[in-house]
This record gives structure tokens, C-alpha cells and sequence, in this order.
């Protein structure tokens, strides 16, 4: 798990809860795009340049045909009509280690 920054954020056609996403996760790994269901949750303009916390090691996902590098890390309710990212308390470098 890494430190990342959202740096573009895109619908995707014919998917109402997803976002295709540009992060950023630092010199180390780079940019890669990720596919999450949190459309219902926040606006383009709230991710822009968010930092987040990124699981960077899983195999890739291919999801209406975007192949999603990674998952951003959110905490759900019992019946999910709440999902909040899971964000840095303070400003830290990109690409830094959750431990």
C-alpha cells in the first residue's frame, strides 16, 4: 500500500459507478490508471488531486475493457450507501509506504 495522488479523473461509457483514474504513486511505480466504483460517491472535481491510499501490488483487472493497475483503499457501511477514501491525515510524499 502506497501514497498515490488522483490526477485525472474520466467516465467511463455505459458504467454508472465507475471512474477511470490517473494516479500518481510517485517516482518509484509511476503513473497508472485504475478503475473504481465511487462515482456515486464524489464528484470529478473532489478527487482532482487527491491524495489516497493505493493497493499497487495486485494483478491487473481488465473492467469495461480498462485494464485497472491497482485499487484505491475506501471504507464502506453495512449497506453501502456511504464509501469515503481512505486519505493521508497529513501531506506526505508520493509513492510513501503504509506500514
Amino acid at each position: 500500500m502506497i501514497v498515490g495522488k488522483i490526477i485525472k479523473i474520466e467516465d467511463i461509457e455505459g458504467a454508472d459507478k465507475l471512474y477511470k483514474l490517473e494516479v500518481d504513486l510517485g517516482k518509484e511505480l509511476g503513473k497508472r490508471i485504475l478503475v473504481a466504483g465511487i462515482k456515486e460517491h464524489y464528484k470529478k472535481d473532489e478527487l482532482k488531486n487527491k491524495r489516497c491510499i493505493v493497493l499497487a501490488n495486485l494483478q491487473p483487472k481488465v473492467m469495461k475493457g480498462i485494464e485497472s493497475k491497482g485499487m484505491i483503499l475506501a471504507a464502506v457501511n453495512e449497506d453501502e450507501s456511504k464509501i469515503r477514501l481512505i486519505i493521508p491525515e497529513k501531506d506526505i510524499e508520493l509513492g510513501s509506504r503504509i506500514r
